[in-house]
């Protein structure tokens, strides 16, 4: 079937149920779906239920596009997000971020659990993504280019938000809270890395690295949307503190981490 008619499908699915516009998207993170408990549900749809739309594999995410109010502000959030890894396409991977412009997201708020590269961070830091290098062998806008979905080549220089981060580093000072501020790589997974490719990662630039984020970012700012990144900061891949990690070991970072990633979200959601 035609990618825009699998879009069309699921949106007239959604909008059957949901027919108001919504105006910011979020893209809950591993360990990070609890955020979801703060938005007044209006309405809960799981995945399975919404056509063409992919179903997560992982443990740790759930599978509900969930509508309602933040902060006094209409959203949409995705309790659980698909990851190359799980098998599936890029396009995919990316499908829901293409049916949320659709529904009206024009902020599209990402949040994710990381590796953490720079030295100065912590387990349980968390940092705001201000770039990002891809090192994916896939690209969600690979194929035929729909021009009515966005340009062909879209431009990357402002990828996310200046206006966004600015205000979560007000945020931040507000509540004496401590935030990083660095560049995210993404990268395929579903392994962590080893110890030469976090240092590679650190020599071209990276502060942290992660299996998700960049394909919907990139899919994001292809329809035009505004970017927020965030990243929990979950273990490290700085020499002399990399040890074996488990899942149990990341989510219980990010519940660390999640407090500080729930306030920021909440209260900039709340000036948009």
């Amino acid at each position: 079937m035609d990618y825009l008619k699998q879009i069309q499908e699921a949106v007239s699915f959604i909008q059957k149920l949901h027919p108001s516009a919504v105006p910011v998207g979020i893209i809950l993170g591993t360990g990070l779906g609890s955020l979801g408990n703060q938005i007044e549900v209006e309405l809960e749809i799981d995945y399975k239920d919404i056509p063409h739309f992919p179903l997560s594999t992982v443990e740790s995410h759930s599978g509900k596009l969930i509508f309602g109010m933040l902060s006094g502000k209409k959203v949409v959030a995705m309790k659980g997000r698909f990851h190359y890894y799980e098998g599936y396409s890029m396009k995919e991977v990316t499908f829901p971020v293409r049916v949320m412009k659709e529904l009206g997201v024009s902020i599209l708020l990402v949040s994710n659990a990381s590796g953490g590269l720079n030295p100065l961070q912590e387990v349980g830091d968390v940092m705001i993504i201000s770039d990002h290098i891809s090192m994916f062998s896939e690209n969600p806008l690979r194929g035929r280019n729909y021009d009515e979905l966005g340009p062909r080549f879209p431009d990357m220089s402002d990828t996310y938000s200046l206006a966004l981060m600015e205000q979560a580093f007000e945020i931040a000072d507000l509540h004496g809270i401590k935030l990083h501020r660095g560049v995210y790589v993404g990268v395929e997974g579903p392994n962590l890395e080893t110890p030469a490719e976090y240092r590679y990662f650190r020599i071209i630039g990276g502060d942290a690295v992660g299996m998700s984020t960049v394909p919907e970012v990139l899919v994001a700012r292809h329809a035009g949307m505004e970017v927020f990144g965030i990243s929990a900061i979950t273990d490290l891949g700085v020499e002399g503190k990399i040890h074996k990690v488990s899942i149990a070991d990341v989510l219980a970072a990010a519940a660390k981490a999640e407090p500080v990633m729930a306030l920021i979200i909440r209260e900039l959601v709340g000036r948009i």
